[in-house]
C-alpha cells in the first residue's frame, strides 16, 4: 500500500551505484528511510529533489522484511536554499539533524520535534552564523524529549537561567535577536554538554566546532 508523507531529508547516503538511502523526520510516522531506486541516474524523476534539508512531500511503499522502504514520488516544497549560502549554517543543520536522528526512534510520530527543526532551519540564515540558536535548539529539544534541566538547582549564574529559559519558551525569532555574552555563551555550552552527555550518552561529534572562538 502507498503511504503519504511530508517531512524534511535529514540525511542521504548511496546504496548502490544508481539507488540512494533519503533519511527523513516527519511529523507523521517521524523518522523513516527510503530507498530512491536509480536517484543517482542522470534521468531519474528524483533528479534535483532529494538533498540534505530539502522538504518535500512524497509517497512511499512500506517494506514488510525491514526498516527501509521505498521512496516513489517526491514534490519539492522548500530546498532551503538559503542554509547553502554559508558552511556555518549547514555545519549547524547538520548537528541538529545528527541530534535529532541520536536521541529519537524510527516510526514514532514527532510532529513537535519535526516543527522544531523546521523553525531551526528557516530561522538560521536569517543573520551571520548565530551560536546561541543551537543552544536553544538543544533546549527545546530536550522539553520535547520531556528531559528539560531543572534550572531551580543554581548550577547555572542567574543571568545564564533566564536566557535558558527564554530559549526554552520562546519563539525563534525572538530567540533570534537574543544577544549574549562570550561567558554566557560559555557557561551555557558547557553545562548543556554535560546535560546532554548525560541523558544521551555522547553527542554528535562536530559539537565543538560550532562553537570556535565563543
Amino acid at each position: 500500500m502507498i503511504e503519504t508523507a511530508s517531512g524534511l531529508i535529514l540525511r542521504t547516503r548511496p546504496l548502490t551505484e544508481t539507488s540512494l538511502i533519503v533519511h527523513w523526520l516527519t511529523p507523521q510516522p517521524g523518522r523513516l528511510a527510503t530507498v530512491a531506486k536509480g536517484a543517482r541516474r542522470p534521468q531519474s524523476p528524483f533528479r534535483g529533489k532529494l538533498d540534505l534539508f530539502y522538504e518535500a512531500d512524497f509517497t512511499f511503499v512500506r517494506s514488510r522484511r525491514s526498516d527501509l522502504h521505498t521512496l516513489r514520488e517526491v514534490g519539492l516544497r522548500d530546498t532551503h536554499a538559503a542554509i547553502r549560502q554559508d558552511l556555518a549554517y549547514l555545519q549547524q543543520a547538520s548537528y541538529g539533524a545528527a541530534l535529532i536522528e541520536q536521541s529519537t526512534e524510527t516510526d514514532t510520530p514527532l510532529p513537535a520535534i519535526f516543527e522544531l527543526m523546521q523553525g531551526f532551519l528557516h530561522v538560521l540564515p536569517r543573520q551571520s552564523p548565530q551560536p546561541h540558536l543551537v543552544l536553544a535548539l538543544e533546549i527545546k529539544l530536550l522539553h520535547e524529549l520531556g528531559l528539560e534541566p531543572d534550572l531551580s538547582d543554581r548550577r547555572l549564574t542567574p543571568g545564564s537561567t533566564e536566557l535558558l529559559k527564554a530559549f526554552s519558551a520562546s519563539d525563534w525569532e525572538p530567540i533570534l535577536r537574543i544577544k549574549p555574552t562570550a561567558a554566557q555563551l560559555t557557561e551555557l555550552r558547557q553545562f548543556l554538554h554535560g546535560f546532554l552527555i548525560y541523558h544521551l550518552g555522547k553527542l554528535p561529534a562536530n559539537r565543538a566546532t560550532l562553537f570556535t572562538g565563543v
